[in-house]
């Protein structure tokens, strides 16, 4: 298929090695696909100049708020993903990155509120049916990979009052952040206030509630520390570092 080498250089991927086990009727079938994946993209970003005209978006894809999107060149949206960009700095979405299907990025959850937006850096990969609640704000590293099901909810709810109803007492926002080159397993939470330093690894269905250093790897729930990434030997939590210091 002399097409294909082609085809992989426009979608970045260049340099994969494709297994001999994969069918030249399949590759035809996913290159159709993201022939038509970049049509799409092709005919948005003649609208809307935040896209990029190189950016690959599927089909049932719903763009809400489109001039607050900015979406670099050859990453890709995939099937069914909606974001709703309304929000004080938008959504950014960097080069080379995959958005997987059902995915959902919502910026604001309310209108009394304008959420503040999301960031994600180049390179970054996720799944099918993750979510995004960035109405706190949300920042996400570069190549960082990531599973399905994840979720994100930059949001927390007041309810110290007893004299109101908690959904009267407004909620509160410290935003989520990602370091670079963090690995992120299937399933798993962020609740507002989470931060992670470059080179996490997050097991799979943890919570994660407060802050971590560098290289942790952490699981449970809520998370706690399992060991460190640069050392051979578990390290304990409570042994010898503290999980609330990046």
């Amino acid at each position: 298929m002399r097409i294909l080498p082609i085809l992989l250089k426009i979608a970045g991927k260049e340099n994969l090695n494709i297994d001999r086990q994969i069918r030249p009727f399949y590759m035809i079938r996913l290159c159709w696909k993201y022939a038509k994946m970049a049509l799409h993209g092709r005919l948005l970003s003649i609208f809307y100049s935040g896209i990029s005209k190189t950016a690959f978006i599927g089909k049932g894809v719903h763009l809400y708020e489109k001039h607050l999107l900015r979406l670099g060149a050859k990453s890709k949206i995939h099937d069914g993903v909606t974001i709703d960009c309304l929000s004080r700095n938008g959504v950014e979405i960097g080069t080379n990155v995959v958005i997987g299907c059902g995915t959902k990025i919502e910026c604001t959850g309310s209108l009394q509120y304008v959420g503040k937006g999301i960031k994600i850096g180049n390179r970054t990969t996720f799944g099918n049916d993750c979510f995004f609640g960035s109405a706190g704000g949300i920042e996400i590293g570069e190549d960082v990979i990531a599973g399905q099901f994840i979720r994100f909810h930059s949001e927390n709810h007041n309810y110290d009052s007893m004299d109101k109803l908690i959904r009267e007492q407004g909620v509160r926002h410290m935003g989520i952040k990602v370091g670079n080159n963090c690995w992120i397993g299937s399933g798993a939470v962020f609740l507002d206030g989470a931060e992670l330093g470059n080179g996490c690894v997050v097991a799979a269905n943890t919570v994660v509630t407060k802050k971590f250093r560098d290289n942790s790897v952490i699981g449970g729930i809520p998370a706690k520390v399992i060991k460190m990434r640069d050392t051979q030997k578990e390290t304990m939590i409570e042994n010898r570092f503290s999980d609330t210091e990046l």
